[in-house]
Protein backbone atom coordinates (compact mmCIF):
# COMPACT_ATOMS: atom_id res chain seq x y z
CA UNK A 1 0.00 0.00 0.00
CA UNK A 2 0.93 3.49 -0.13
CA UNK A 3 1.51 3.99 3.88
CA UNK A 4 3.25 0.66 4.01
CA UNK A 5 5.45 1.97 0.84
CA UNK A 6 5.92 5.46 2.06
CA UNK A 7 7.02 4.47 5.92
CA UNK A 8 9.41 1.64 4.58
CA UNK A 9 11.26 4.99 2.98
CA UNK A 10 11.20 7.01 6.22
CA UNK A 11 12.23 4.03 7.97
CA UNK A 12 15.41 3.71 5.41
CA UNK A 13 15.90 7.94 5.97
CA UNK A 14 16.48 7.78 9.57
CA UNK A 15 19.70 9.23 11.09
CA UNK A 16 19.29 11.57 8.44
CA UNK A 17 16.50 13.48 8.39
CA UNK A 18 14.41 12.22 11.37
CA UNK A 19 11.40 12.80 9.88
CA UNK A 20 8.21 12.88 12.37
CA UNK A 21 5.36 11.45 10.62
CA UNK A 22 5.20 7.75 8.22
CA UNK A 23 3.22 9.88 5.83
CA UNK A 24 4.00 12.37 2.92
CA UNK A 25 3.44 16.10 4.27
CA UNK A 26 0.51 16.58 2.12
CA UNK A 27 -1.12 13.04 3.92
CA UNK A 28 -0.86 15.35 6.83
CA UNK A 29 -1.98 18.47 6.07
CA UNK A 30 -3.08 19.55 2.53
CA UNK A 31 -5.49 16.88 1.98
CA UNK A 32 -6.65 16.99 5.66
CA UNK A 33 -10.34 17.62 4.87
CA UNK A 34 -10.58 14.67 2.70
CA UNK A 35 -8.69 12.14 5.48
CA UNK A 36 -9.63 13.65 8.76
CA UNK A 37 -13.40 12.38 9.55
CA UNK A 38 -13.67 13.36 12.81
CA UNK A 39 -16.83 13.27 14.31
CA UNK A 40 -16.88 15.80 18.18
CA UNK A 41 -18.50 14.06 20.72
CA UNK A 42 -20.74 16.51 22.15
CA UNK A 43 -22.32 16.98 18.49
CA UNK A 44 -25.77 15.39 17.45
CA UNK A 45 -23.78 13.12 15.33
CA UNK A 46 -21.04 12.08 18.13
CA UNK A 47 -24.39 11.46 20.87
CA UNK A 48 -26.07 9.65 18.54
CA UNK A 49 -22.56 7.33 17.86
CA UNK A 50 -22.68 7.24 21.65
CA UNK A 51 -25.50 5.87 22.14
CA UNK A 52 -25.25 3.49 19.72
CA UNK A 53 -22.05 2.17 21.48
CA UNK A 54 -23.42 1.98 24.41
CA UNK A 55 -26.25 -0.43 23.39
CA UNK A 56 -23.63 -2.80 21.81
CA UNK A 57 -21.53 -2.92 25.50
CA UNK A 58 -18.69 -0.56 24.58
CA UNK A 59 -18.24 2.30 26.12
CA UNK A 60 -17.84 0.61 29.41
CA UNK A 61 -13.85 2.17 29.65
CA UNK A 62 -16.03 5.61 29.31
CA UNK A 63 -17.28 5.67 32.83
CA UNK A 64 -14.53 4.86 34.44
CA UNK A 65 -12.15 7.78 32.76
CA UNK A 66 -14.98 10.08 32.98
CA UNK A 67 -15.33 10.11 36.22
CA UNK A 68 -11.51 10.36 36.99
CA UNK A 69 -10.63 12.87 33.86
CA UNK A 70 -7.89 14.68 34.34
CA UNK A 71 -6.35 17.93 32.19
CA UNK A 72 -2.80 17.85 32.24
CA UNK A 73 -1.20 21.16 33.70
CA UNK A 74 2.16 21.52 31.86
CA UNK A 75 2.90 20.83 27.71
CA UNK A 76 4.55 18.00 28.53
CA UNK A 77 2.68 16.00 31.37
CA UNK A 78 0.26 14.15 28.95
CA UNK A 79 2.11 10.83 30.03
CA UNK A 80 1.44 11.47 33.31
CA UNK A 81 -1.87 13.29 33.19
CA UNK A 82 -3.07 9.85 31.42
CA UNK A 83 -1.41 7.65 33.41
CA UNK A 84 -3.02 8.94 36.79
CA UNK A 85 -6.42 8.92 35.02
CA UNK A 86 -6.16 5.04 34.36
CA UNK A 87 -4.57 4.42 37.79
CA UNK A 88 -7.52 5.94 39.53
CA UNK A 89 -9.88 4.45 36.76
CA UNK A 90 -8.46 0.84 37.56
CA UNK A 91 -8.40 1.65 41.50
CA UNK A 92 -5.31 0.81 41.85
CA UNK A 93 -4.02 2.27 45.55
CA UNK A 94 -0.75 4.51 45.33
CA UNK A 95 0.41 2.95 49.13
CA UNK A 96 0.80 6.76 49.56
CA UNK A 97 -1.01 9.63 50.89
CA UNK A 98 -2.03 12.29 48.11
CA UNK A 99 -3.46 15.08 50.29
CA UNK A 100 -5.19 14.69 53.85
CA UNK A 101 -5.59 10.79 54.71
CA UNK A 102 -6.75 10.39 51.03
CA UNK A 103 -4.51 7.97 48.92
CA UNK A 104 -4.80 9.17 45.28
CA UNK A 105 -2.64 9.27 42.46
CA UNK A 106 -1.46 13.15 41.09
CA UNK A 107 1.02 14.46 38.78
CA UNK A 108 3.26 15.68 41.55
CA UNK A 109 3.69 11.84 42.58
CA UNK A 110 4.67 10.67 39.22
CA UNK A 111 8.26 11.22 39.74
CA UNK A 112 10.09 7.81 40.54
CA UNK A 113 11.15 6.92 36.65
CA UNK A 114 12.18 10.22 35.70
CA UNK A 115 12.12 14.08 37.40
CA UNK A 116 9.16 15.90 36.76
CA UNK A 117 11.69 18.50 35.88
CA UNK A 118 13.00 16.62 32.95
CA UNK A 119 9.47 15.06 31.97
CA UNK A 120 8.40 18.99 31.66
CA UNK A 121 11.47 19.43 29.62
CA UNK A 122 11.21 16.20 26.97
CA UNK A 123 7.92 14.80 28.00
CA UNK A 124 8.43 10.86 28.52
CA UNK A 125 8.69 8.28 25.97
CA UNK A 126 7.18 4.69 24.70
CA UNK A 127 9.82 2.70 27.42
CA UNK A 128 9.56 4.70 30.40
CA UNK A 129 6.19 5.09 30.29
CA UNK A 130 5.44 0.91 30.34
CA UNK A 131 8.16 1.72 33.09
CA UNK A 132 6.30 4.29 35.20
CA UNK A 133 2.97 2.06 34.70
CA UNK A 134 4.40 -0.80 35.81
CA UNK A 135 5.85 0.40 39.20
CA UNK A 136 2.91 2.29 40.19
CA UNK A 137 0.50 -1.10 40.32
CA UNK A 138 -0.45 -1.70 36.76
CA UNK A 139 0.18 -4.78 34.63
CA UNK A 140 0.83 -3.46 31.52
CA UNK A 141 0.99 -4.96 27.81
CA UNK A 142 2.96 -2.83 25.27
CA UNK A 143 2.72 -2.71 21.41
CA UNK A 144 4.54 -0.95 18.67
CA UNK A 145 2.36 -0.21 15.67
CA UNK A 146 4.53 -1.48 13.43
CA UNK A 147 5.12 -4.73 14.83
CA UNK A 148 0.67 -5.76 15.68
CA UNK A 149 -1.58 -5.46 12.73
CA UNK A 150 -4.66 -2.99 12.29
CA UNK A 151 -6.89 -5.98 13.25
CA UNK A 152 -5.44 -7.00 16.28
CA UNK A 153 -5.28 -3.47 17.80
CA UNK A 154 -9.38 -3.21 16.45
CA UNK A 155 -9.37 -6.44 18.68
CA UNK A 156 -8.17 -5.09 21.50
CA UNK A 157 -9.68 -1.72 21.69
CA UNK A 158 -13.11 -3.89 21.30
CA UNK A 159 -11.87 -6.05 23.99
CA UNK A 160 -10.95 -3.44 26.54
CA UNK A 161 -13.75 -1.06 25.75
CA UNK A 162 -15.90 -3.97 27.01
CA UNK A 163 -15.25 -4.45 29.99
CA UNK A 164 -14.08 -2.88 33.13
CA UNK A 165 -11.06 -4.04 34.06
CA UNK A 166 -8.66 -2.76 31.34
CA UNK A 167 -7.36 0.29 29.44
CA UNK A 168 -6.12 0.73 26.13
CA UNK A 169 -3.65 3.80 25.99
CA UNK A 170 -2.41 4.96 22.66
CA UNK A 171 0.91 6.74 21.49
CA UNK A 172 0.23 8.75 18.56
CA UNK A 173 1.32 11.61 16.27
CA UNK A 174 -1.42 14.31 16.46
CA UNK A 175 -0.83 15.43 13.18
CA UNK A 176 -1.69 12.58 11.27
CA UNK A 177 -5.39 13.04 12.91
CA UNK A 178 -5.57 16.49 11.64
CA UNK A 179 -4.58 18.00 14.93
CA UNK A 180 -1.38 20.32 15.96
CA UNK A 181 1.32 19.38 17.76
CA UNK A 182 3.58 15.69 17.74
CA UNK A 183 2.69 13.15 19.76
CA UNK A 184 0.63 12.72 22.52
CA UNK A 185 -0.68 10.10 24.88
CA UNK A 186 -4.54 9.56 24.94
CA UNK A 187 -6.87 6.95 26.89
CA UNK A 188 -9.12 5.59 24.45
CA UNK A 189 -12.69 5.73 26.38
CA UNK A 190 -15.03 4.07 23.64
CA UNK A 191 -15.57 1.54 20.61
CA UNK A 192 -18.49 1.88 18.27
CA UNK A 193 -18.78 -1.46 16.72
CA UNK A 194 -20.88 -0.83 13.44
CA UNK A 195 -19.56 2.74 12.55
CA UNK A 196 -15.51 1.05 13.34
CA UNK A 197 -14.85 4.56 15.03
CA UNK A 198 -12.64 5.21 18.65
CA UNK A 199 -13.41 7.75 21.12
CA UNK A 200 -10.41 8.85 22.12
CA UNK A 201 -10.73 10.87 25.24
CA UNK A 202 -7.63 13.82 25.16
CA UNK A 203 -6.54 14.96 27.89
CA UNK A 204 -5.65 18.65 26.32
CA UNK A 205 -9.10 19.82 26.64
CA UNK A 206 -8.61 23.46 26.11
CA UNK A 207 -7.03 22.44 22.54
CA UNK A 208 -8.66 19.27 21.19
CA UNK A 209 -12.22 17.99 22.43
CA UNK A 210 -13.16 14.12 22.71
CA UNK A 211 -13.20 13.18 18.99
CA UNK A 212 -14.69 10.02 17.74
CA UNK A 213 -12.26 8.87 15.19
CA UNK A 214 -12.07 5.78 12.30
CA UNK A 215 -9.87 2.98 13.63
CA UNK A 216 -8.30 2.99 10.45
CA UNK A 217 -6.95 6.31 10.82
CA UNK A 218 -5.86 6.78 14.90
CA UNK A 219 -3.90 3.15 13.75
CA UNK A 220 -2.20 5.04 10.84
CA UNK A 221 -1.23 7.44 13.59
CA UNK A 222 0.56 5.08 15.58
CA UNK A 223 2.53 4.05 12.73
CA UNK A 224 4.08 7.33 12.72
CA UNK A 225 7.98 7.37 13.75
CA UNK A 226 8.56 9.43 16.78
CA UNK A 227 12.12 11.75 15.77
CA UNK A 228 13.49 10.79 19.07
CA UNK A 229 13.74 7.04 18.40
CA UNK A 230 13.17 6.56 14.73
CA UNK A 231 10.46 3.86 15.73
CA UNK A 232 6.67 3.72 15.27
CA UNK A 233 4.78 4.90 18.09
CA UNK A 234 2.06 2.30 19.08
CA UNK A 235 -0.56 1.16 22.33
CA UNK A 236 -0.52 0.04 25.90
CA UNK A 237 -3.29 -2.39 27.08
CA UNK A 238 -3.49 -1.04 30.92
CA UNK A 239 -4.88 -3.40 33.64
CA UNK A 240 -4.83 -3.30 37.49
CA UNK A 241 -1.54 -5.71 38.33
CA UNK A 242 -2.34 -9.27 40.30
CA UNK A 243 -0.60 -8.08 43.90
CA UNK A 244 1.36 -10.73 44.71
CA UNK A 245 2.93 -10.50 41.03
CA UNK A 246 3.47 -6.43 41.37
CA UNK A 247 6.37 -4.56 41.51
CA UNK A 248 7.52 -3.93 44.60
CA UNK A 249 6.10 -0.90 46.12
CA UNK A 250 5.88 0.85 43.64
CA UNK A 251 7.21 4.40 42.74
CA UNK A 252 8.92 6.33 45.47
CA UNK A 253 9.65 9.86 44.85
CA UNK A 254 13.04 10.55 43.67
CA UNK A 255 13.46 13.42 45.74
CA UNK A 256 12.97 11.30 48.77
Amino acid sequence: SVVVNTRARVKSQIGASSPRCCFPRQFCSSQAQYLFSNVTFSSTEGKRIFAEALANGGMESYFRLAGQYHSQSEPAYCSVAVLCMVLNGLSVDPARIWKGPWRWYSEEMMDCCLPLEKVKEQGVGFEDFTELATRNGARVISYRADQRSEDKFREDIKRATSSESEFIVVSYDREALGMTGIGNFSPVAGYNSQKDLVLLLDIVRDKHPPLWIPTKQLYNALLCLDPETGKSRGYFVVSKADPSQATEHVCLSLHK
